[in-house]
């Protein structure tokens, strides 16, 4: 299968609002999506929408070739869904471990815990050192590492993350891009990021929002760098 993820002509509405005014994309198995563009323009809509906190008036879904548009949110996770949320949402009170833990669905064994720490560790080695500090006391680079952490737990084949860099020192964001560069290698990623410098050499598709519709889409992200009116116009950047 080569595209995981399908969305078809989706419209969206929050309240009166009309959100998201038919939107088409796909996200291939295995590879980095992008979706860009200006705070408001629909990108976090389009992640919500996918696990069904908002879901389409019209259009279609389909993870893993089976339609999940009309599901509740608890199945669509369960399908193999993680979220990383751009607020992090972790348990303040709670110590490191104790987030991860709990995010581990009903069922899980020990042996499957150590398997998915064993990969966080990999990916994120000095998670290690701050195990049992309580998660409130942690730093914002730290925190981030948790958030991407919990949604490792389960078997995802899907994450999606939102704003992961957002907060984070250049030098962090650095770091924690080097590290979902690896996560390839684990889970297929549908990513929103505003920081475009931070996130242009991790994607291998992209997807433009603007208004609430998609309005430019690629799989070559040297050329969208190299289109600098177009990044300027709808990304608000120079570079």
């Amino acid at each position: 299968m080569k595209n995981l993820l399908e969305i078809q002509n989706t419209h969206v509405y929050i309240g009166s609002f009309y959100i998201l005014q038919g939107i088409s994309l796909v996200v291939p198995k295995g590879e980095v999506t992008l979706l860009l563009g200006r705070n408001g323009s629909g990108k976090t809509t389009t992640m919500k929408s996918i696990l069904g906190i908002y879901p389409p008036k019209e259009g279609s879904i389909v993870f893993k070739g089976e339609e999940i548009t009309n599901l509740p949110t608890h199945k669509i996770v369960n399908k193999g869904i993680g979220y990383v949320p751009d607020t992090r949402r972790i348990f303040g009170s709670l110590s490191v471990e104790q987030n991860l833990i709990v995010s581990m669905r009903k069922g899980s064994s020990r042996d499957d815990m150590q398997y998915r720490l064993d990969i966080i560790f990999e990916l994120f080695p000095d998670m290690r050192g701050f195990m049992k500090q309580r998660a409130g006391t942690l730093s914002g680079g730290q925190q981030q590492m948790l958030a991407v952490a919990r949604a490792l737990m389960n078997e995802n084949e899907l994450l999606l993350i939102d704003e992961p860099t957002e907060g984070l020192s250049p030098l962090l964001a650095k770091n924690l891009i080097n590290s979902l560069d690896r996560l390839k290698e684990y889970a297929t990623i549908l990513m929103v990021e505003q920081n475009f410098r931070a996130v242009s050499k991790l994607g291998d598709n992209f997807y433009i929002f603007d208004n609430g519709k998609i309005v430019h889409e690629g799989n070559n992200m040297d050329e969208l760098i190299e289109d600098k009116a177009l990044v300027a116009q709808y990304l608000g950047v120079s570079i």
